[in-house]
């Protein structure tokens, strides 16, 4: 009964973690996109109405762990070009 338990525990995580895998990978192709877009957005080129959501998408991109973003450029084949060029 006990080898039953732990089995039906291991299925049901296993389940829990194919469902986060693909909700990270859905976070990462939106997380991607908003990298893309905050990088080429020109402030001045908004709406009034649009600049403090904009900003907000700017915020949020930026305090992204670094790993994170990485894998989020990645999912959309961004490409970072250096700010210097």
């Amino acid at each position: 009964m006990p080898d039953k338990l732990n089995r039906q525990e291991a299925d049901m995580l296993r389940a829990e973690l194919e469902i986060l895998m693909r909700e990270r990978a859905s976070l990462l192709k939106v997380a991607g996109a908003a990298a893309v877009f905050v990088a080429n957005m020109d402030s001045r080129d908004l709406p009034v109405d649009a600049i403090e959501a904009a900003e907000m998408l700017s915020v949020c991109v930026n305090n992204l762990p670094e790993e994170s973003l990485k894998d989020a450029l990645e999912t959309v084949h961004a490409e970072v070009v250096p700010d210097d060029l």
